[in-house]
């Protein structure tokens, strides 16, 4: 009988989310994006309410810009400034994710099919659990979302919905977490 872990099933207390270069100078040429930031925003109040670690990054931020004003920053996260396209090669992002014995990586953010793609091949490969939520990555085009989503489950990446993973991370109904969470999605 297979675990819970070798199902996709994550648990609160050993995953993060991890946000990929959401960014001011990428935003106005990504595909729907005011829709994928909406639900960056909400995975940041989910993982909050669920005391999640929260990692974000920015590719470049000198020439792409910070983080963009539209994503509602939570009160505790972990910003690491990169230029290798794979977070996973960010010795501080793999440094937080390893001190909290994380084994279960959400990712959302851009480009679909270059930093969030090689960010979880790279992480599949190191043997974390990842999770990509469609509805919050996008590419410049569609097909390149599309193939960049396909490529991520041939490698064993679990594709979520915003409220599949969030609910994925409840045990049960009727908490205050549940409450919350909720709320969140409605």
């Amino acid at each position: 009988m297979m675990n819970k872990n070798q199902i996709g099933i994550p648990n609160k207390e050993t995953t993060a989310l991890l946000v990929v270069d959401v960014q001011e100078r990428l935003m106005p040429v990504i595909e729907e994006s005011s829709q994928m930031i909406q639900q960056v925003n909400v995975l940041l109040r989910g993982a909050e309410i669920l005391g999640l670690k929260t990692l974000i990054t920015e590719q470049y931020p000198k020439g792409l810009g910070k983080t963009c004003r539209e994503v509602i920053l939570p009160e505790k996260f972990y910003l690491t400034e990169k230029i290798t396209f794979s977070c996973m090669q960010c010795d501080s992002v793999l440094a937080q994710l390893r001190e909290s014995n994380i084994t279960d990586i959400i990712i959302c953010g851009v480009e679909s099919h270059i930093c969030v793609l090689k960010t979880a091949l790279e992480a599949v490969q190191q043997e974390f659990n990842v999770h990509i939520v469609a509805d919050a990555v996008s590419s410049r085009t569609f097909e390149n979302k599309e193939l960049a989503l396909s490529r991520m489950r041939q490698a064993g990446a679990y594709i979520v919905s915003t409220e599949m993973i969030l609910f994925l991370l409840l045990e049960k109904a009727g908490t205050e977490e549940f409450k919350q969470i909720s709320n969140l999605i409605k």
